[in-house]
């Protein structure tokens, strides 16, 4: 019943909607959940590659046995300036639901996770420990995940001088970078294509496909280059002007006055 936990056939259907593509929002309606604690459950048992109906009703058993014998929770802080008034439920909802999508998207399921809450901080910077709070996992499992991170260039550290701790800091420069990157591979993919279509001859069936190909790939370049380059930077600019999202600055402002 919807309301109720998650029974072992509830989490077999989980198991067995994923083995057959459906997205989260079709299993949710088959078992008459909401999507949120559909994804919720995945995430937590392995994500939407990783998932086992039997291992995650085991691991549901002994969280459940850990919440018994532990002191209970402290209540929830009331809003305050620093969280905007928002609602702490709605927050973690979309933590899970980005990192679905990041998931969708071929992220490893950690890393998804991680990245989705330095999306959803002010700060857009969080430590080892604050990501061990939020996502209740090992410190190890954040480590890992930071390091495939930053090899891809996504975060980098930061040291925080008052409490001798690293921050990981989310580059906000991170999409630009990779629509340029995008754009110098399907910039070799044009050229290919128009050197294929020379070699092939541009009056053949296949020496036409390859033009297609490089002059699609050329129009859809430039568009890209254009926006990112100009459109994109003259928005940005006026925002930070304004004072608006002033990126990485204001973000480390924030972070060192929560942390005194």
């Amino acid at each position: 019943m919807p309301g109720d936990r998650l029974t072992y056939q509830d989490r077999r259907d989980i198991a067995a909607g994923l083995a057959a593509g459906l997205t989260y929002s079709v299993i949710a309606r088959g078992l008459q959940r909401p999507a949120s604690t559909v994804t919720r459950e995945i995430m937590r048992n392995g994500g939407p590659a990783g998932y086992r109906a039997d291992q995650a009703h085991q691991a549901t058993k002994r969280r459940a046995r850990r919440r018994t014998s532990a002191p209970p929770p402290p209540s929830p802080a009331p809003p305050t300036a620093a969280t905007h008034g928002r609602a702490a439920e709605a927050v973690q909802d979309f933590r899970e639901r980005l990192a679905a999508v990041l998931g969708r998207a071929g992220l490893p399921s950690m890393v998804g996770r991680v990245l989705a809450c330095l999306y959803a901080t002010d700060t857009g910077s969080l430590t080892s420990a604050e990501l061990v709070q939020q996502l209740q996992v090992s410190p190890a499992s954040i480590s890992k995940a930071i390091g495939y991170l930053e090899k891809q260039e996504v975060i980098r550290r930061e040291r925080d001088p008052r409490r001798r701790r690293e921050r990981y800091v989310i580059d906000e420069e991170v999409w630009y970078q990779a629509a340029l990157s995008s754009a110098r591979v399907n910039a070799e993919l044009a050229d290919i294509a128009e050197q294929g279509a020379k070699v092939l001859g541009a009056t053949t069936p296949g020496g036409a496909r390859l033009q297609d190909v490089s002059q699609f790939l050329g129009h859809v370049n430039h568009d890209i280059v254009h926006s990112a380059n100009h459109r994109w930077r003259q928005i940005h600019f006026r925002r930070t002007t304004d004072g608006v999202g002033d990126g990485s600055a204001r973000a480390r402002q924030a972070s060192s006055a929560a942390s005194s």
